[in-house]
């Protein structure tokens, strides 16, 4: 049986919003290397929430935001693989090249990506806990 598209659901009522949240090792360096790297603010922030401390990062009015976090009770270390991606579409090329440029300026090394496609046309990058984030220069897919 197939799924009917999501669209065609009445699941939503409005189109949710989107929170990728993830542990960190240093909040502090993981807000300032994403701040300028991706061009992102500080949307929120909170201190020992049942032993979590956090920022959400993002861009005002967008459909998405960040979340770092670290533990005070229990540390969670870090383990993104080769294939968990953050991916941003950028289709103009001078955005493009200058987005990469910020990247590396924000301290992100880049990287060759495991899968090759996403160095066709574009830039693997990859921060201090070892999270990669593509920047791909092409329109969405969808």
């Amino acid at each position: 049986m197939d799924t009917p598209p999501l669209a065609d659901t009445a699941m939503y009522k409005q189109t949710p919003h989107l929170r990728v949240a993830r542990p960190v090792s240093s909040l502090g360096l993981s807000k300032a290397m994403y701040c300028e790297g991706l061009n992102l603010q500080l949307l929120g922030s909170f201190k020992d929430h049942d032993g979590f401390d956090g920022v959400m990062l993002g861009l005002p009015g967008a459909g998405f935001h960040l979340e770092f976090v670290v533990s005070r009770r229990h540390p969670v270390r870090p383990a993104p693989t080769e294939e968990d991606l953050l991916v941003l579409y950028l289709p103009d090329h001078p955005e493009w090249e200058a987005a990469c440029a910020c990247m590396r300026a924000a301290g992100f090394a880049q990287t060759p990506s495991a899968n090759p496609y996403w160095d066709v046309h574009g830039a693997t990058f990859i921060d201090h806990d070892g999270y990669r984030t593509v920047l791909q220069n092409a329109k969405s897919p969808v």
